[in-house]
């Protein structure tokens, strides 16, 4: 049987921390600290010229404007009007409307991507097999990790900034553009060789702006930086569907016989509609026994700024806003606080918010026997998501729950094993279904606790026959052998490939 390590090219290095990198990073840092005024400038073709930039460098960016962000296009046009070629783009995420990097890709200009999550055109042409590099997946917190530890090396920061001031701050709160908090792009400010804020809107003076311009090289004014509108998506509403509305109703019945939603406890939920639905019903159940959260935390919705403005959820911890409800609570109130990557879900900061979770409620696009989830790929192996802080906060939280219809599209989402595995089954706790739950064998405390409670507990591998007599025992695809990208633990560990789309 063939070991992982046979498909990694000669030249694969894994992450090793680095106390020493860090030491060296803080050094920069501190020099970078007390160097000239942050340069303004009107063109980004201007900074390109002032940079020096040449082929085979690393240039990053960040995903808060989601689907709404115009500046990878930006720097991407420039990218190929100078015909630079062997480009890595660092993006936390890619969404539908970068589909103009699939030209850069094609003409050599990118020929290395490393993101948390992709969809959309590029993700096509990634699982295609045109990218030049093996396409490197992270988690939100592994991200970070990989930046501070020099694990990924970046030449420019390209920070999307709602918002400047005259003195080179930044901050999301802020302009036409505004999207709230800027977690992810907070290890790239600190740590690339160079940042330039990508702003269109100019304050006098920013408070506690999120985006210091003692870390700041230059600033250029475009016209538009994107469109605060497409930072809510299609994964981020609440879902309506009355088979999703009762997996999210056992949900809470299943977190409230654990003794979970209780006074002072913690919470998050991913960005599924499914997911989201199960806010809705933790709230008024708090409303009912007259429960208050300490926090919640993770990508900030609406619903939990009714929350927090209604008092039964203390403390926002937001690295993203989700939604214009949430970038507006931001701005305005003061217990909405802004955390970066590493303070989220990076593994090695002593104690990352993840580590705080009572528990989370995650989606899935598939599980199998061994609670292994993948949120990365469809059955077919084509690229469709990514972990974000999937793994991060399966990983951190007390309690990890996965909530899913047993069957989508009349495709069984439950499979012998996963496509790709995006998050270890040793990270998730228990499953939801409309047909039933099933608790990770491991947990046999959990199991425990609410059989004494009445509640009926199902195998997983039961769950599975069961979509099986409704759908028919779906067909084992075969893939092709080429491998076009690798997906990374947070941890930095290569935890399974990305082969080409047959």
């Amino acid at each position: 049987m063939s070991k992982l390590s046979d498909y990694l090219p000669p030249d694969f290095k894994p992450f090793v921390s680095s106390d020493a990198y860090k030491q060296k990073q803080r050094r920069l840092i501190s020099e970078k600290e007390q160097s000239q005024s942050v340069v303004f400038l009107h063109s980004v073709s201007e900074v390109f010229d002032a940079l020096n930039l040449h082929d085979g460098m690393t240039f990053s960016f960040h995903h808060h404007l989601r689907n709404g962000d115009k500046v990878i296009g930006l720097i991407g046009e420039e990218v190929h009007r100078r015909g630079l070629k062997d480009m890595t783009f660092a993006a936390s995420s890619l969404f539908p409307n970068h589909a103009s990097l699939v030209d850069l890709i094609k003409e050599g200009n990118v020929s290395g991507i490393i993101a948390n999550y992709a969809n959309g055109p590029v993700a096509k042409a990634i699982s295609m097999g045109l990218l030049k590099k093996p396409f490197i997946m992270d988690t939100h917190g592994g991200r970070a990790r990989a930046i501070e530890s020099g694990d990924l090396m970046i030449d420019v920061a390209f920070i999307a900034s709602p918002a400047v001031d005259k003195a080179g701050n930044g901050t999301g709160r802020f302009g036409p553009s505004a999207c709230g908090t800027l977690g992810y792009a907070i290890p790239d400010l600190h740590y690339a060789k160079k940042v330039v804020l990508i702003s269109d809107y100019q304050m006098d003076h920013i408070e506690e702006a999120e985006l210091n311009h003692r870390y700041v090289d230059y600033v250029v004014m475009v016209d538009k930086i994107g469109d605060s509108e497409g930072i809510v998506s299609g994964t981020t509403k609440v879902t309506r569907d009355p088979v999703g509305r009762k997996i999210a109703r056992d949900t809470v019945m299943v977190l409230d016989k654990l003794g979970l939603i209780k006074e002072g406890f913690s919470m998050q939920t991913g960005a599924g509609g499914i997911s989201l639905a199960v806010v809705e019903y933790v709230k008024d159940l708090m409303i009912r026994q007259n429960i208050r959260a300490r926090f919640a935390s993770g990508g900030i919705t609406g619903q939990y700024v009714l929350m927090h403005e209604q008092g039964l959820v203390e403390t926002l911890y937001d690295v993203q806003c989700f939604d214009l409800r949430a970038a507006k609570s931001y701005r305005e109130n003061r217990r909405h606080v802004a955390i970066s990557a590493s303070e989220y879900g990076n593994p090695f900061e002593p104690s990352p918010i993840v580590d705080q979770l009572d528990f989370v409620v995650l989606g899935a696009t598939e599980i199998d026997l061994n609670f292994n989830v993948n949120v990365t790929t469809d059955s077919l192996g084509e690229i469709i998501g990514g972990s974000g802080g999937h793994a991060d906060t399966a990983h951190g939280a007390k309690v990890t729950v996965v909530v899913t219809n047993l069957l989508k599209a009349r495709l069984p989402i439950i499979k012998e094993h996963v496509t790709t595995l995006t998050t270890p089954g040793s990270d998730i706790d228990i499953l939801v279904t409309e047909r039933g739950i099933a608790v990770n064998p491991i947990r046999i405390d959990l199991m425990n606790q609410l059989k004494q409670k009445g509640i009926q507990i199902v195998k997983i591998e039961d769950l599975m026959q069961l979509s099986y007599q409704i759908a028919g025992v779906p067909k084992t695809l075969s893939h092709e052998k080429t491998i076009i990208g690798y997906v990374r633990y947070r941890d930095g560990s290569i935890i399974d490939v990305l082969y080409k789309k047959m």
